[in-house]
């Protein structure tokens, strides 16, 4: 609605993953550092947690992005709330192996059809990773000890995949109280909110892959948004997204502190019946 006004190819703060709008931050770069030697070193397991809002999952998905072509397949797991014995078949699913049942699987064909799979995708030179988008919401001890089981396939002294665990914070102590599984995590990430300098630059940076070619947002504006939002992307995405609406709708030029602070009064007020 707002970009041609702006003069913007995008709306440049969607929620929605694209590769172009990851952000490095200090934190996001050191998360993405030590994911990235988990995989390439074939660890069993590894933990990316933080805060709603922080960019989990795009770091993620950002992270299955650059990997070389021989860490495959890569499966991004968004539905973790099932039942026990229904992982593995959903995983399968996932890996374009099993088959859509409304009938009870067999927990021990789909783990031998399983460990058959990896071994050949093992055999072949490949390294599968999977990754359990809200990992934390896991809090059945049957469905951690699968994920658990799947860290122990292994080929010919080489382990078959390597499982990512991502989540909110609240992951870490889960995972800690289930030792059987936190002894096989190799490396843990634990993304944080943005400093100052950093909002300012993640502005920036949307705004510039968007296709904005001039500063919409004063100085003092990049400021207050940090004040407003602590540094969380999620939040600043909201704020700036309707400040950019509202900067259109009343014919801004610019917009600056106060126009950040009204704005975000209207997102945090409650009307009264």
């Amino acid at each position: 609605m707002y970009e041609a006004y702006w003069k913007l190819k995008t709306r440049p703060f969607e929620n929605t993953y694209s590769e172009a709008s990851y952000y490095p931050s200090e934190s996001a770069q050191a998360a993405l550092l030590k994911l990235r030697y988990a995989v390439e070193n074939r660890r069993g397991a590894a933990i990316l947690a933080g805060g709603c809002g922080l960019g989990k999952s795009l770091l993620a998905r950002t992270l299955m992005a650059q990997l070389p072509d021989q860490f495959a397949p890569k499966v991004h797991l968004v539905f973790p709330k099932l039942p026990s014995e229904s992982l593995i078949p959903y995983l399968l699913l996932n890996l374009g192996q099993g088959k859509a049942s409304a009938a009870t699987p067999d927990p021990s064909a789909s783990a031998w059809q399983l460990e058959q799979f990896l071994k050949t995708n093992t055999r072949s030179g490949n390294h599968a990773v999977v990754m359990v988008d809200d990992a934390h919401l896991l809090g059945d001890p049957r469905s951690l000890e699968i994920l658990r089981l799947l860290t122990n396939f292994e080929t010919d002294g080489k382990l078959d995949l390597t499982l990512i665990l991502v989540g909110q914070t609240q992951l870490i102590p889960a995972v800690e109280r289930f030792p059987a599984l936190e002894s096989r995590i190799g490396v843990k990430s634990l993304m944080r909110c943005f400093t100052p300098d950093e909002t300012a630059a993640y502005v920036t940076h949307r705004l510039r892959v968007a296709g904005c070619e001039h500063d919409i947002f004063a100085g003092g504006a990049l400021e207050r948004l940090f004040d407003l939002t602590r540094g969380n992307p999620r939040e600043i995405n909201r704020l700036c997204d309707l400040a950019l609406l509202i900067g259109y709708a009343e014919e801004l030029r610019q917009i600056d502190a106060p126009q950040i602070e009204s704005i975000h009064e209207e997102l945090v007020s409650v009307v009264p019946e």
